[in-house]
């Protein structure tokens, strides 16, 4: 396992505030009640070990097939649907939403290989990542990336406690299935818009892993 990029700022802050707050409460209470600088150590370590938690990067075997469409993100599935969607398509699709709770990994990967045709940030409100208008009204970032033919939209949007979306991808740009396509900070969710008709594999509230569950095929 690994620490992502995304994640050496804040936990290098983190690693200061706990060094500097605690050294403060060991040196500056009374021995009598110095157990409260002890309970203060100890739940402090255990926020700055589920910083690092969060930022973690597992190694896995990934699932790399051109005929499947695997999970960008690690999470619940939360929506399987049908939808008119009205930014890019403008017509029906199938929607797959995982959402991520902030003890999943955050890491998102490409669910499918092809060049990315499409890569848009838009700026919008934080409702919780499971209110389905999250979906329009969300800080949210869309790309669209054409495999064999067959545009697949992924957005990442961010949610009520998520406030940094990353995305790597550019138009143009020739990206792998499996690759890394950005990362969202502190808990969201990841909708796909698949054509109609595209087989699901996966049913509500299953869990998933990014890169390795199939979400669909074609």
């Amino acid at each position: 396992m690994t620490v992502h990029k995304e994640g050496y700022q804040t936990i290098a802050l983190c690693g200061l505030f706990f060094v500097i707050i605690n050294s403060v409460l060991f040196f500056f209470l009374p021995y009598s009640v110095s157990w409260i600088a002890w309970l203060f150590f100890i739940l402090s370590f255990l926020f700055f070990l589920f910083v690092i938690s969060f930022f973690r990067v597992p190694q896995r075997v990934l699932t790399l097939d051109d005929s499947k469409i695997v999970a960008p993100a690690d999470g619940k599935v939360v929506v399987i649907e049908e939808t008119v969607d009205t930014e890019y398509f403008r017509d029906k699709r199938l929607q797959i939403s995982v959402f991520m709770s902030p003890a999943n990994v955050h890491q998102n990967l490409n669910p499918v290989s092809g060049e990315v045709v499409y890569s848009k940030y838009h700026k919008g409100k934080y409702l919780v990542a499971w209110d389905p208008k999250s979906s329009t009204q969300n800080e949210r970032h869309t790309v669209v990336i054409q495999h064999n033919g067959t545009p697949v939209l992924v957005k990442q949007i961010a949610g009520a406690v998520a406030r940094r979306i990353v995305n790597y991808l550019k138009p143009g740009q020739k990206v792998e299935q499996g690759g890394e396509l950005g990362f969202i900070k502190f808990g969201s969710r990841v909708d796909l818009l698949l054509p109609p008709g595209t087989k699901v594999h996966v049913q509500l509230n299953e869990v998933v892993k990014g890169g390795i569950t199939v979400l669909a095929s074609w």
